[in-house]
């Protein structure tokens, strides 16, 4: 009994290794497999910053990548290029693109108007392709509130600076007055009693 079983293990291990191999080498020669990871599928920005639309690609052929942006304001392409080859900018984005070799882009000085979704679509040379997304967010710096509010700070602290003065001006004012009118009281009665006197 035990030399049958031996027997088929051996058969078993042959089928097996050979199974491996056929499928290693299908798999090599297979074209077409891509494969996409977007660590950061969402990205919150403010206006003006620099932002970096994350992925990392992997095929076995020459890999063609192709972002776009889909906002309210409709589809933009942005970038396509060709791994190794020719790199290809939309003109609303000349200046603010960067690409880098893994398939991400870097956008430049971003405004309201980038915000949205972004699609990157990468194509194996055999025609398989995979897509990835990225919803970015982008937020005004409310610097034109706190301008404003330091404004008005500074005018109000240049009206009660007035006003202190006005109100120290009015009451030394006051003070003088009043002296002067002391003395001129003092002065009448003094003459007052003067005349009494002279009546006596």
């Amino acid at each position: 009994l035990m030399r049958p079983l031996q027997g088929c293990r051996g058969r078993g291990v042959v089928v097996g290794t050979v199974t491996l191999c056929l499928a290693a080498g299908w798999a090599l020669q297979t074209p077409g497999v891509v494969s996409l990871v977007v660590p950061q599928p969402n990205i919150n920005a403010t206006v003006a910053q620099n932002i970096l639309l994350s992925v990392e690609y992997s095929c076995r052929g020459v890999a063609t990548i192709e972002w776009k942006h889909v906002s309210s304001w409709g589809t933009t392409k942005i970038v396509e290029w060709k791994s190794g080859n020719y790199v290809n900018i939309s003109t609303v984005y000349k200046d603010r693109v960067t690409t880098f070799e893994n398939g991400s882009i870097q956008l430049l000085n971003v405004g309201m108007r980038d915000a949205g979704y972004y699609f990157i679509t990468v194509t194996e040379e055999y025609g398989t392709n995979t897509y990835g997304t990225i919803i970015v967010n982008v937020y005004e710096i409310i610097y034109e509130d706190l301008h404003f509010v330091a404004v008005l700070f500074a005018f109000l602290a240049a009206v009660s600076a007035i006003l202190i003065c006005f109100m120290w001006l009015c009451n030394k004012s006051l003070h003088l007055f009043q002296k002067k009118t002391t003395h001129k009281l003092t002065a009448s009665t003094t003459e007052e009693i003067e005349l009494e006197t002279i009546e006596c």
